[in-house]
This record gives C-alpha cells, structure tokens and sequence, in this order.
C-alpha cells in the first residue's frame, strides 16, 4: 500500500502543464511544486510569504467567510472585506422599510454603531497536513468500495480527534483525487463578526442580474465587516465587551492598480469541481438535469419579479432569494453556451478514445481498466432518469416555501404522541422562535403563485411514476388546474400566515398535532419525502455505488497515462491559490473586450426607468466634479478587470493578490462564457471577474464619507 501511495503521489506532483492559468492549487506543496514556476510568472514573494505554520503570511489573512464565500483581513483592528453579494443576508436581515440598508447602504461611523450577525463566522486556517498513510491504513487494493470507506471514515476521525486534541480548534479531513489522497486541515472559527459597511445596492448589485456572469461589469460588489474577539484575542460569544481581534497578517493595499499581463494570484476556498469526469457524465447534464433547472428557475423568477415590481416590502423580503435562484439559472445557462462552443464533450470523447487505446496495448493495463470506461457508462446512463426526478423533486416540489415549512412540523407532530408534555413544550419553544424571522421574509401571495406554477411543471415535465402520489391525484381532481388547487392549499393549510401557525403553537397538544398532520400543505411535503424514500433515493443508490471506486480508478488510470503532467486537485471547499494574469479576452468572432472597466461606463449605463442601471445621484455628483482622490486613474475611477485565474464557486470574496502580495482587488465572479470552468478550463476562455480596490477605497472613502476605515489600512502608493 505504501507502494502504492508514493507512486500517486508521484504522477501527481511532478511534471508540468500547458499553461499556468488552470489549476487551483494547495498551499502546503507550493514550495516544492510551483513557487519556482509561480515566481517565473511574475511573483516577488516566497512559499513561506504564501503558507507556513512557523511565521505570519498571506493564509492568516484569508478567511472563510460564513458558509460558502472567502473574506480577507485588511486591517489591524480585525476589518475584512468580502463581496456585497456574500454579507447581502446579513444586510438583509438588518434591513426594513423605515431602515432599508439594502436601498440605502450602510455605514458605521464608529465602533459602538457596527452591528452584530448572529450565526455568521469566520474560520481561520492553521496548518494543513498530507495524512494519505494514516488514512489508507488497513486498505488493500482490491477491496469492496464499501469496506474502503468504512476503514477511511474510521481513519480520518482518529486523524481529526488527535489533531484538535486539548486545543478549540476544528479538524476537517478532506479527500482528494477521488479519494487517492488525503490531508488534514484544521481550523479556528470566531463567531462575533460585526457589519462595518455595505454600499447600497446600486452600487453593490449594480446591473444586478442583468449583469450577472457578464463582462463587462461595473458592480461594486464588496462589504465590510470586523471580527471580535476576547480580551484575549481568542474566539468568543457575542459580547459588547468584546474587542476588535488583532490578526497575525493582514493584507496591505495598492493603489498602483493594474495593468494587462501583470501577475495575479487568487487565494481562497472555491467549492467544486469536477475537471476529470468522462464525456457521459457531461452529457447527461447539458442534456437533462441542467435546461430542466433552467426551466423551473426561470418560471419562478418571472413570479418573484413582478411581485418585487409592485412591492417595496416584497422586494426587500424575496432579495436574497431572488439572488440566490437568478445566480444558478443565469450561471447554468453559461455553462451550456460555454461547453458548446469549445466543444468540451466531443474533447473529452477524444481523450477517451486514447486514453482506451493506452489501456488495451498493455496486458496488465487491460486487466485493470478494460472495462473501466464502459462500466462507468452503463452507470451514468442508468442513473440519468433518477438524476432528473431529482432535480424536478428539488427544484418543483420543495421550491414552493409553504411545502418546505410544513416538513419543519413533522418531527413536532409525532413528538405529540410519544414525549412528555415538558419535552413537547421545549420544543415548541424552538419551532415557535423561527417563525417569525421566516415569515418576516415572506409573502403567502406570491408563494402561492410559485406553488401553482411549479406542481404544473413538474406534473407536465416528468414521466407520472417520477411524481409525488399526491402530485397524480390532484392533477386528475382538479383536471390540470394547479392554480385551483394551489388555492386550495392556501385556504385551507395552517402554514400559509403566521397568525394560524402561532394559534396552533400556542395551544400545541394532540389534537393540534393530529389535525396538522392532514394538512394539505404537508400532506404533499410527506408525498415528496416519500418519493425520495421509495423511488428516488433507491434508484441513486442503486447505481451511485460504484461511482466513486470507478471515479477513484479513472482518476488513477489517467495519472498513468500521462506520467508527466501536473495534476491539481478538484475543489472541494478546501484553501486553494490559483495564479494567472490580468487579460482581455475574445469571447466570440469579432468581439474583443478589454481587461478593465471604469466609472465612465457606470455612467453611461445609468437609466433611472431600468432597475439594474439606477446610478446613486451622489455617485453621479463625484463623478461631475470629478472627486476622484486618491483613487484617480486616466481621469476617472476604475471599477473591475479581468484576468486568467482559474475559480470557482467559493472564491467569491477571494482577495486578488499582486505580485508584492498586496490586495489589489475582490474577486467576486467569472464571465459567462467561462461559468463552465467547473467542468472544463479553457484558458482562452476562462476570466475572473474582479473588484478593482480603488473602486472600493473610492466608495468608502469619497461616497460613504467613511474615511476613518480607510485610516485603518495600510496603503501602498
């Protein structure tokens, strides 16, 4: 087994690739494996500038930010920033209609006015370890794919459960290379994060979806935010005796900006890829699960939309949401138009059909990987009808609120008959303390309407035996009118207003619960559960079994193949640098965009009658007066560039380091041609979508009048 790891290890890192944008990189093996091609690129600084567990460096300064997003310290006194779209729930939440932070921005003008966010943290890397040996210990080649597991599981708990030992640290193992190898990373998480500030949206969410995955791009996409600690300077509950946390590093900034061909680098925790599947498995997404996503997003933004149009309430409380399902059906619609056009399926067919011809000429090849590829189809293929109930499942039935809420009192109904009248009680009181914070952000109307069109979709969209039983029922009762029977639901559902969810609490026992549990509303969620359960969840497991042994050999076989190319990992939410360089790009014949944009198109993009485009008057103020500061560059301000790093979701708040290491921008999105470089990279195509600093410094500083933040920070001239 030894053997066996050092051998991978290997073919993994040694060797070059083609080009140094693609790539996201793991920062413990920088020093022997990419620092020296790193610094040919441009770099000025060392791997232990980078990654170290012995002195400060860059990865002290670089945060994991809430659940899904990256944040960077900018400050001494604990400021960070991160995108506006990644603290925008938070914003949300302090939002209302008299103090509408969303429309008007927020700033605190001291100390005592930064507010708190309960349930948001930051996590801090310590050390990251290859614990490979440890991991595959009493694994032998050959094993059922199961009893792997099993033994790695058991494994990679010891591994976390010592490396935290005595200490308030967290320990995360995480698997690479389809479970090939293994490293270790721990954590420190502090849960007292304050928003400091928050442009207002239209700066913020400039050219909002309109915009979204497209360059050019004039967002001002970033907030602010300070990490609390104890008098210590350790992590500590929310107190207001609490102090701003001092970092180890914190990254300084540049006001020289950039220019094209200069180096970047990306440093933070993009969440997944999957650069090394088969054509097959990419097929059956362009064909199937992605358009049927696109489909169902697309019918219930048309709803949100024009509820949000007529409803200043509506549009603060379906914000978020309305980000959070435009942000994948615009994305998934690039990813399509971007496979197409570099052709990725037929490109992956071509590496198959050598890669079969390497297997078949070597006897013990053939034994080993013969059938990789045709096993690997046959479960694709069989997976296919059940990937797309799924999706229809997900995206359909549980899209509609009232159905999801529902599903939250099903533990709470049978607790009725089986707990004591003190436990029922406790939980009570925990249902009871959510429902107000989700109905603060709803609005019964529109989600009957959502629910409406959604049950038609799907009722129309998949084939009966894919549907929930109830789903059948009502469309043959109510003959295809799924308004009627939306109506119904509505009417008759104890979920659809807060005043009959809080009258049912408040005199919660069995009677309560037994009339609950044949409410229309969760009558349908317990429909789609039992969908899952019976149909769907059988059928994934069914075939899902081998994927990852098969995926684990594939993985493997290729790194045979080409013994002498540099494989990088996948992401998987794990710290990872990706480097490139500022560059324009050529999406489609005869159009050639530039690498930066700048204030003057904000401008000229302003339409007061279009949503998107409603330029802050104050905004439009600095700019006639050309009030530019500090932050000046060829007359006017710039606002976003563009360069070759390879990213992913997850690197959204990325800080974009120079080549000195200091912060020149926040990455925040990819244009729309390239959203398929999780999939498939394509360095021509490919382009990280960035906040120029200045333009943050510039609205900080200029517009917010906050220029005591930007005393905190250390700027490089």
């Amino acid at each position: 087994m030894k053997k066996i790891i050092y051998v991978l290890i290997i073919a993994i890192l040694t060797g070059n690739i083609a080009r140094p944008e693609e790539g996201m990189w793991i920062p413990l093996l920088l020093k022997k494996y990419k620092i020296e091609e790193m610094q040919k690129a441009g770099f000025k600084l060392t791997a232990e500038d980078v990654y170290s567990v012995n002195q400060a460096c860059l990865k002290d300064a670089i945060v994991i930010f809430g659940g899904g997003c990256t944040g960077e310290l900018i400050s001494g006194e604990g400021l960070l920033i991160t995108n506006h779209h990644c603290g925008y729930g938070n914003i949300q939440r302090h939002s209302t209609v008299e103090h509408d932070y969303l429309t008007d921005g927020f700033w605190a003008m001291n100390r005592s006015e930064e507010l708190p966010n309960p349930g948001l943290s930051v996590t801090f890397l310590i050390r990251i370890e290859d614990v490979t040996e440890a991991c595959l210990t009493g694994v032998k080649e050959g094993m059922v794919q199961a009893d792997r597991d099993r033994i790695i599981q058991e494994n990679s708990r010891k591994v976390q459960a010592e490396s935290v030992k005595g200490t308030s640290y967290s320990g995360r193992v995480s698997s690479f290379f389809g479970g090939n190898q293994f490293f270790l990373f721990v954590y420190e998480s502090y849960n007292d994060v304050r928003l400091v500030g928050a442009p207002p949206s239209a700066i913020g969410k400039f050219g909002g979806e309109t915009d979204n995955w497209i360059w050019p791009r004039h967002t001002g996409d970033f907030s602010l935010f300070r990490i609390y600690a104890g008098p210590d300077n350790k992590p500590a509950a929310y107190s207001p005796s609490n102090v701003p946390y001092k970092p180890k590093k914190f990254l300084p900034i540049s006001l020289k900006g950039v220019e094209k061909g200069d180096f970047t680098m990306v440093f933070g925790y993009p969440g997944r890829t999957t650069e090394y599947i088969p054509s097959f498995v990419i097929e059956n997404q362009v064909k199937y699960t992605i358009p049927a996503s696109v489909d169902l997003r697309t019918r219930r933004l048309e709803i949100i939309e024009r509820a949000m149009e007529i409803s200043p309430l509506i549009r603060i409380q379906y914000s978020a949401k309305k980000s959070g399902i435009a942000n994948t059906w615009k994305k998934n619609q690039g990813v399509l138009l971007g496979l197409n056009r570099i052709s990725a399926i037929d490109r992956k067919k071509e590496f198959e059909d050598r890669f079969q011809a390497w297997v078949m000429d070597d006897a013990a090849r053939k034994s080993a990987y013969g059938d990789l590829l045709s096993r690997y189809r046959k479960i694709v293929t069989a997976q296919a009808p059940f990937e797309l109930a799924n999706t229809y499942a997900r995206e359909a039935g549980e899209a509609a609120e009232i159905i999801n809420f529902s599903g939250r009192f099903s533990s709470l109904i049978s607790m009725a008959s089986t707990s004591s009248p003190e436990e029922l009680q406790k939980a009570v009181e925990r249902m009871r303390s959510g429902v107000a914070a989700y109905f603060k952000d709803y609005d019964s109307a529109t989600d009957e309407k959502l629910l409406a069109a959604l049950l038609e979709a799907y009722s129309l969209g998949i084939d009966v035996k894919f549907q929930p039983a109830l789903l059948v029922e009502m469309s043959k009762k109510y003959g295809g009118d799924f308004k009627a029977y939306a109506a119904y639901i509505f009417k008759n559902s104890a979920f659809s207003t807060e005043t009959k969810v809080s009258e049912i609490l408040g005199k919660f026992g069995k009677g309560q619960a037994k009339k609950l549990a044949n409410d229309p509303a969760l009558l349908m969620f317990k429909s789609l559960a039992e969908l899952q359960k019976n149909v769907i969840s059988p059928g994934l497991s069914a075939v899902q079994a081998e994927l990852p042994e098969l995926q684990r050999l594939y993985m493997k076989a290729q790194m045979e193949m080409q013994p002498d190319k540099l494989f990088y990992p996948d992401a998987n939410s794990t710290i990872r640098i990706t480097y490139g360089k500022v560059n324009d790009f050529n999406p489609s014949d005869g159009i050639q965009y530039k690498h930066v944009t700048t204030l003057d198109g904000i401008i000229e993009k302003d339409n007061p009658e279009i949503y998107d485009y409603r330029v802050p008057e104050k905004l439009k103020q600095l700019y006639a007066k050309k009030d530019f500061g500090a932050y000046e560059y060829n007359h006017t301000v710039p606002v976003c560039f563009i360069a070759s790093n390879h990213t992913s979701g997850g690197n959204s708040g990325s800080p974009v380091i120079n080549a000195e290491g200091q912060l020149i921008g926040i990455n925040f999105d990819r244009n729309w041609e390239g959203t398929m470089s999780d999939i498939f990279y394509d360095p021509d195509l490919c382009r990280n979508i960035s906040l120029d600093i200045r333009y943050a410094l510039f609205i900080i500083d200029k517009f917010a009048g906050a220029g005591h933040l930007i005393k905190e920070m250390e700027l490089v001239r």
